[in-house]
């Protein structure tokens, strides 16, 4: 006698850029001609799975008789990809078929890649989904146990892990029962490079120190072999440690994209140096899907890119609306993502061509190689930019011969964390402020239009245009001779902006509530190449 047509039904989720979306896997299995077909706009991953789930099926002990087979991926009109569908659909077929209860997996968003021997393979986009399901109010997680740590960072969740389709169908069927997992300690602070090993370069180190403090966009100019880089790898041993919702945020970009390690969470600011011959879609994100690039990848971190003029000018100019933004429009074909892009800018460049220096008598360019060299880079990039320092050969004789040891990255690192304390404590005031003054709606909504949001990036480099008054408090002496600095440097709006928030934090480094007029002084000096460097781009 023929089998009853039966349905089975439960929850899975798929990648949309770095977020994830639910999909209700719907399986029918009737009587008539064997065949199967899955709808619902499915990639050519989730096609093939179909012969995945059968050997699999078979490896586990279950047998999938043939019959007419109909799965449907809800909503049917957008678009499904990757191999994570593999093992709801099983089991979905495993319902329809009557091997399995639904009950237990009602409740439940469900996971993995399937191979032929049965085996669960981790899949990209485990903490999106986990934060989907949690947003859903969806109680359970089945997922792969590689992804299990980065899982069982999200709370109100019960994460199961499994290594095989037996396992997952043991679950289901209540004869295998899984602990929650316990969340991994904090890794230490990420350091490539300590400060104790960089000698000289004061001017430098103070700019490092600056940039870190209030989050500012950093461009080191100097010879080769003159500590650019060096210094650039010092910067996340700094840096203060993720907040929880920033590791959370970060942690989701790394999982979409299939790079998350399986030990949960980031804590420290991720490092991103992408080399010169990095592609607009590497950078950016791209594809079909669109996948997150490096500024993507480098979310509450640090994008570090080496020999920037040698980067394509097209590649560099769409740095222009994450910088500005923080965030990254991508359309390609039916597919319109955001993602996320809050990192620090931190680049290098040779003076010249060939490195030695317009100024030095070993320099072999022509001054129109010089200025080609330096409109690779755009006047609307380098007005983005806060802070431009020289980075001075060291003295041989300082390396050569003992002295007192450089400051650490540790005591500097102190300092920057201070600073941040003291950023998050104003911006919690001005809220207040706003709020007491009946404005709050207005500034939240003007917030929301832009990516500077004091509740998402409590730092300097992130403070909303229309609070700086409050913030950076000027004597009109100080404005007075700060207009007369900004017109002789002919610094755009955008860049007074700039100036006003680098001063901002030197004042914070020094533990002062009212901006000086030194603070601003400094923060003109480094804003000075940098006019210099843009009025030679034109």
């Amino acid at each position: 006698m023929p089998k009853p047509a039966t349905l089975g039904t439960l929850t899975s989720a798929v990648i949309s850029g770095v977020r994830s979306t639910l999909v209700t896997v719907e399986v029918y299995r009737g009587n008539g001609l064997p065949g199967e077909t899955i709808v619902g706009l499915p990639g050519a991953a989730v096609r093939e799975s179909l012969r995945r789930i059968h050997s699999a099926c078979k490896q586990s002990g279950v047998t999938l008789g043939p019959r007419s087979t109909t799965v449907n991926l809800a909503p049917a009109d957008h678009p499904k990809g990757g191999t994570g569908l593999d093992l709801p659909i099983a089991l979905g077929m495993l319902i329809a078929e009557g091997e399995l209860e639904p009950q237990r997996l009602a409740d439940c968003v469900c996971l993995g890649e399937l191979q032929l021997d049965g085996t669960v393979r981790s899949v990209p986009g485990t903490l999106p989904a986990a934060l989907a399901a949690r947003d859903a109010g969806i109680k359970s997680l089945l997922v792969p146990e590689p992804n299990v740590a980065e899982a069982a960072a999200v709370e109100c969740l019960d994460v199961v892990g499994v290594r095989s389709l037996a396992d997952a169908i043991d679950w289901a069927r209540g004869g295998l029962t899984l602990a929650r997992p316990t969340r991994p300690a904090p890794a230490p602070p990420t350091v490539l490079v300590d400060l104790c090993e960089v000698a000289g370069h004061a001017l430098a180190r103070r700019a490092l120190e600056i940039a870190a403090a209030g989050a500012h966009h950093l461009l080191m100019i100097g010879l080769p072999g003159s500590g650019k880089t060096l210094l650039a790898r010092a910067l996340p041993g700094i840096l203060p440690d993720l907040a929880p919702e920033e590791a959370l945020e970060a942690s989701a970009v790394h999982s979409a994209a299939g790079r998350l390690s399986g030990s949960g969470l980031l804590t420290a600011p991720p490092f991103r140096a992408p080399h010169h011959t990095v592609t607009a879609a590497g950078l950016v994100g791209g594809g079909l899907p669109p996948r997150p690039g490096e500024v993507s990848l480098a979310h509450h971190g640090v994008l570090f890119l080496d020999e920037l003029p040698e980067f394509r000018r097209p590649v560099l100019e769409c740095l222009r609306q994450p910088l500005e933004e923080a965030t990254l429009s991508l359309v390609r074909g039916d597919f319109h993502v955001t993602l996320p892009a809050r990192f620090q800018l931190v680049a290098a460049m040779n003076p010249c061509p060939c490195g030695q220096g317009a100024d030095s008598d070993d320099c072999r360019c022509t001054l129109g190689q010089v200025r080609g060299y330096w409109r690779r880079l755009s006047g609307p990039l380098l007005d983005r930019l806060d802070l431009v320092v020289t980075v001075e050969p060291t003295d041989l004789g300082a390396l050569i011969h003992d002295g007192p040891a450089p400051e650490s990255s540790a005591a500097v690192r102190r300092r920057v964390v201070a600073a941040r304390r003291r950023q998050r404590q104003r911006f919690e005031r001005l809220r207040a402020e706003m709020e007491d003054a009946g404005a709050a709606a207005e500034q939240g909504h003007a917030a929301n239009r832009t990516s500077h949001s004091p509740a998402a990036a409590p730092t300097n480099a992130a403070l909303p245009a229309a609070w700086l008054a409050r913030a950076c408090r000027l004597t009109p002496e100080q404005q007075r001779r700060a207009h007369e600095e900004a017109e002789n440097l002919a610094i755009s709006a955008r860049g007074w902006h700039r100036v006003l928030r680098v001063a901002r934090t030197i004042a914070d480094l020094a533990g002062r509530d009212e901006i000086v007029y030194a603070d601003l002084a400094e923060a003109f000096q480094y804003r000075q190449q940098g006019a210099e460097l843009s009025a030679a781009s034109r």
